[in-house]
């Protein structure tokens, strides 16, 4: 049987989650602003949803709530205090009661959340519980969204800034830029160099370089910056005798593992600990200790992989789609090409452009906007050189062809990046201020979890977490949804708040080396040629590996009162 390609998948994912829409009905939560110790020394702020204020979709009650527009309209004082439009409310009251709908109070300021807060459940008609489900077909300016819209929609979801459009963007970008990169020979030039020079040492590279990504994980957060040197690894690690997809997991998936067992991430261990109370970067030894164990053991996981297939390469799961990478390696090895002054410029363009966007990204705060315009400055750089030493007999207009066929190779993948963002869209969307399908089951599975017991309890909230980022691969959009609740949860179950961040970073680190949604892994893959699906079948192993290590480590924190 063929397995069904990535699309074939998602839309399965789509459709079932469109279905689901029918069984579960829609829920939200109040917001609030918090503000917290970024670790640096600043402070700052992130909209969060209140733990105890779900509630399920209902329709509005418009007999109790008019009844108190009336009070509140005697009520100057008050008015003043929320704001609320004499004019307005007088054309509100004006209209009637059978009139009375929530988009007429919002704009008298008079919002779900302010009624709520005033009045409780009573603004609601609680014998009736609402679905928010998608319409088989439709636009925003036609009837409302439907699922059958999910791919546009998700494309175009977002902004410059993150998924969809963003990262789509920047995946077009890098893919043309090295697109040119690639058409100079440089690379292939440079890695048969330097096998050359370093017989019998190559090996050690894999666990250096292993080390150093999980290092730029932890750190910094690395995830879509793994892109680009996933570019260069892949031929890198094919002319070592391996595959790629040991190059995305010494790379990408060392980035996340990186990630997961953080002791200092801006964006995924300090935003929790922000949210849940915490002292931002407490437990930093332990983490420590985590991180490098875990590191450690993975590298080791991974060298015994690599290993088998050096000595069989055709045991690899992406033997024939590697071909591409060993034909173009096979063609500069029987050409012989020589290692060129241009090629060298090249490759030292490429290092200093890399390392312009780490700075860029560790100091100055760059990110998908930026790092698209340096790799761009990259292939242009690249395409300049080689016109002026000609290599590879490039023109102006092989450099433009170059850009266009290496954005091609990788549009398929942009177009993964919308569909992934799409089965968001179809359940109603991550924001926990809007009733949707996603915020009831978060809102249950915390329900579920009281009275467990301490060491169950922490289990289950790490396997949510990773069940939940298979939907929300943002890590910070997926503390703020759900640390609100796992964190005074903890306090019911017996664990301390440091182990509900702990459950929450590894199941969401570890969890985005496997997500088909994950934008910055679905890049990777597509730079790699490697279809999800095979994919999937290596990497399931390896995340049942680091899912004992993960379960261990939370064990041991509840053992020694991590705190």
């Amino acid at each position: 049987m063929k397995t069904p390609h990535i699309y074939v998948i998602i839309f399965g994912v789509v459709l079932f989650s469109w279905l689901l829409t029918f069984l579960v009905p829609a829920g939200k939560f109040s917001t609030e602003e918090i503000e917290y110790d970024d670790g640096n020394g600043g402070i700052s702020t992130r909209t969060v949803l209140r733990q105890d204020s779900f509630r399920y979709a209902h329709p509005l009650d418009q007999a109790f709530v008019f009844e108190q527009l009336e009070a509140l309209q005697n009520n100057p004082t008050e008015m003043e205090a929320l704001e609320v439009p004499e004019e307005g409310l007088e054309e509100v009251l004006a209209a009637g009661e059978e009139a009375l709908t929530q988009e007429e109070l919002d704009e008298v300021s008079l919002t779900d959340d302010v009624l709520y807060e005033m009045y409780g459940m009573e603004i609601y008609d609680t014998s009736k519980k609402l679905h928010r489900t998608a319409r088989v077909w439709g636009t925003d300016d036609t009837g409302g969204f439907g699922f059958l819209n999910f791919v546009f929609e998700g494309l175009t979801s977002g902004d410059k800034y993150g998924s969809a459009v963003g990262i789509a963007a920047l995946i077009l970008v890098v893919g043309g830029a090295f697109g040119i990169i690639m058409r100079t020979g440089a690379i292939e030039a440079g890695i048969f160099a330097f096998i050359s020079k370093t017989k019998g040492l190559e090996r050690l590279a894999l666990p250096l370089l292993f080390f150093a990504f999980s290092f730029g994980g932890a750190t910094f957060g690395m995830a879509e910056e793994v892109i680009p040197f996933a570019m260069i690894m892949v031929p890198f690690v094919i002319a070592l005798g391996y595959d790629s997809i040991v190059a995305v997991t010494v790379t990408y998936v060392a980035s996340q593992i990186g990630n997961g067992t953080s002791w200092m991430s801006p964006f995924s261990v300090a935003v929790a600990q922000g949210i849940a109370g915490v002292p931002v970067l407490s437990g930093a030894t332990f983490r420590l200790i985590m991180w490098f164990v875990v590191t450690s053991l993975s590298a080791i996981y991974l060298m015994i992989y690599a290993e088998k297939i050096r000595k069989n390469p055709e045991k690899s799961l992406s033997y024939k789609s590697d071909n591409y990478f060993r034909e173009h390696i096979q063609k500069t090895n029987d050409e012989n090409k020589p290692f060129l002054l241009g090629h060298k410029l090249v490759l030292v363009e490429m290092l200093l452009v890399l390392i312009w966007i780490i700075w860029g990204v560790t100091q100055k705060g760059y990110y998908i906007p930026e790092i698209a315009s340096q790799f761009f400055v990259m292939g242009l750089a690249a395409g300049i050189t080689a016109v002026f030493f000609n290599l590879e007999g490039m023109s102006i207009n092989d450099v433009a062809s170059s850009f266009q066929s290496g954005a091609s190779d990788l549009a398929g993948t942009a177009i993964v990046v919308g569909m992934a963002k799409g089965i968001l869209l179809v359940l109603g969307g991550s924001d926990a201020n809007v009733a949707s399908a996603l915020n009831t089951v978060l809102h249950s599975i915390g329900e579920l979890l009281v009275g467990a017991p301490a060491w169950l309890g922490a289990w289950v909230m790490y396997i949510f977490q990773s069940l939940f980022n298979l939907v929300v691969t943002s890590n910070s959009g997926q503390a703020a949804l759900t640390m609100p609740i796992m964190a005074p949860l903890a306090d019911i179950v017996g664990v301390s708040r440091q182990v509900a961040v702990l459950a929450y970073q590894l199941g969401s680190g570890f969890m985005d080396a496997f997500t088909p949604v994950s934008a910055s892994l679905i890049g990777v893959l597509g730079v790699a040629r490697i279809e999800w699906v095979k994919w999937a079948k290596f990497q399931i192993k390896m995340q049942g590996f680091l899912f004992v290590l993960g379960t261990i480590f939370i064990m041991i924190a509840i053992g020694i009162g991590l705190q």
